[in-house]
């Protein structure tokens, strides 16, 4: 009996202080978070302002997500030099295995001007290797920051993209030593990292099979791509018909435009060269699978637009979509409020699942390479190995 009135004493001590709670008022709740969180005080008022409160919240909900995020799982084989240049170096988390393993290649973004190798989820890692997939994290060179990668004498377009290309012949050349299967490589990366791989993945192999650096006779070729907020065409007359505006801001400040028709304007030397940079006009029908995904909601742009909204716009992948999907092939594609993708739960088991399935083969041609990668709704289960088609629509 005395147990259950200490039990029904506590349940309504409980249920007074919960009403007492709901009774407080704004500034009586602020006045116990002072006492609480006196820290959160910035200004050393003795007085609690909502604002301060949120700051401290917002700040202390951020530092507590930085000490959940576990750091980046320790490489078995860091900074390995697979070129020249000093940014030609990757890092190797290899599975334990008994037989050649896959792997995934994680190429970075940054606007080809910044990025690093180490920017990598450690737990996409824990999860290909959990799968049996070996993963890669490379360095490219960059461009001068206020330049563009297709002006001047020398631009770095194509070298920048043929840092990734060697990285990939690289591991190849090296798949004896790492235990890779040379016939099953996936890429992964965002922004610029996500438009370089498709690059890779829709361009011709290139693999030049009598060169005296036996690296470069190794095939360049992907077999399952999975970028994220990619770029598909790097061509400025293509995007502007695309987003259907005169200019675009290139300005990363909200309240501040930057419009791209008032610069200095490319030459006919940098828009050939932006076509050939622009993935979408390298596809075929006999390139590998894609799963597109960006993070933002297919909204309409216009002049005013932030250059960080436009630059990574789902319309990217939408555009591809189209074009693959009017040759009767398939693009996984994601973005915020879009339809979902029935086959696959994310672009981390469309990896998996794909670079699983492919058969263990040697590389011989590019058209017996690729013969297992076409999509299965392309209607036909014969290896076509289409030319080219120029998927711009400047109208020329």
């Amino acid at each position: 009996m005395i147990k259950k009135l200490c039990l029904w004493s506590a349940l309504l001590i409980t249920l007074v202080l919960s009403v007492q709670a709901f009774a407080l008022t704004k500034e009586e709740k602020l006045a116990i978070a002072l006492l609480k969180y006196p820290q959160a005080d910035t200004n050393k008022d003795g007085t609690l302002t909502m604002q301060e409160a949120k700051t401290f919240r917002d700040k202390h909900r951020q530092q507590t997500k930085q000490k959940q995020r576990s750091p980046v799982t320790i490489p078995t084989h860091a900074n390995v030099a697979y070129g020249d240049h000093p940014r030609n170096v990757l890092d190797l988390w290899l599975v334990p295995s008994d037989k050649p393993t896959p792997l995934l290649v994680n190429i970075h973004g940054g606007g080809f001007k910044g990025g690093d190798k180490r920017k990598i989820s450690s737990k996409m890692i824990k999860m290909m290797n959990d799968e049996g997939i070996s993963v890669a994290s490379i360095n490219y060179r960059f461009k001068e920051k206020e330049t563009s990668r297709f002006e001047g004498e020398t631009p770095l377009y194509p070298a920048i993209l043929y840092d990734g290309a060697r990285a990939l012949q690289f591991l190849r050349y090296k798949a004896a030593k790492y235990n890779l299967d040379k016939t099953r490589f996936a890429a992964t990366g965002g922004s610029a990292g996500g438009q370089m791989l498709m690059w890779l993945g829709f361009h011709p192999d290139l693999a030049q099979a009598d060169h005296e650096d036996p690296v470069l006779r190794e095939s360049s070729r992907l077999q399952a791509l999975a970028p994220r907020g990619g770029q598909t065409t790097s061509h400025y007359p293509t995007l502007l018909k695309w987003f259907g505006v005169k200019s675009l801001n290139l300005s990363k400040k909200v309240g501040t435009i930057q419009a791209s028709n008032e610069g200095r304007q490319p030459t006919e030397k940098a828009l050939a060269l932006m076509l050939d940079a622009s993935p979408i006009n390298h596809w075929t029908k006999d390139d590998p699978p894609i799963y597109l995904y960006y993070s933002g909601p297919n909204e309409q742009v216009d002049e005013t637009t932030l250059f960080g909204t436009w630059v990574h716009h789902p319309l990217f992948g939408i555009k591809l979509k189209e074009a693959m999907y009017s040759q009767g092939v398939e693009a996984y594609l994601e973005y915020k409020d879009g339809p979902p993708v029935e086959k696959y739960k994310s672009r981390y088991d469309f990896i998996i699942k794909t670079l699983k399935i492919l058969p263990t083969a040697s590389l011989n041609s590019k058209k017996e390479f690729d013969s297992v990668f076409i999509a299965e709704n392309a209607g036909n289960s014969s290896v076509v190995v289409a030319k080219p088609i120029n998927w711009n629509t400047t109208g020329n």
